[in-house]
């Protein structure tokens, strides 16, 4: 079992940058695929990036491709999303989440551990 909290949100304008992390409890955390998903205000709760245990397969949503990095760091028990050229259609709260498989997924149905939220608001 894992648990994951998200840190690094804020207010931004739009063409700038933000990096979230996600850290992890437990000596497993290698072991679980991550994934960053969105809910923005109104809307449901949509994919946005995804990692496997190991850092080497990556998928993204085509809404952020070309402007957001996911990566990890197994020694740190940390998971990053930098956000480049953000966008006012960025603003939402940030989720990360945990499955327990080490291949990853862009469904949240695949999700059992999920953090609190960070928000990120893009100002125009």
């Amino acid at each position: 079992q894992v648990q994951v909290a998200e840190s690094g949100g804020g207010l931004v304008q739009a063409g700038g940058s933000l990096r979230l992390s996600c850290t992890g409890s437990g000596r497993t955390f290698s072991r679980y695929a991550m994934a960053w998903f969105r809910q923005a205000p109104g809307k449901e709760r949509e994919f946005v990036a995804t990692i496997n245990w190991s850092g080497g397969s990556i998928d993204y949503a085509d809404s952020v491709k070309g402007r957001f990095t996911i990566s990890r760091n197994n020694n740190k028990n940390t998971m990053y999303l930098q956000m480049n050229s953000l966008k006012p259609e960025d603003t939402a709260v940030y989720y990360c989440a945990a499955r327990g498989f080490g291949y990853y997924s862009t469904r949240e149905d695949e999700y059992g551990y999920w953090g609190q939220g960070t928000q990120v608001t893009v100002s125009s």
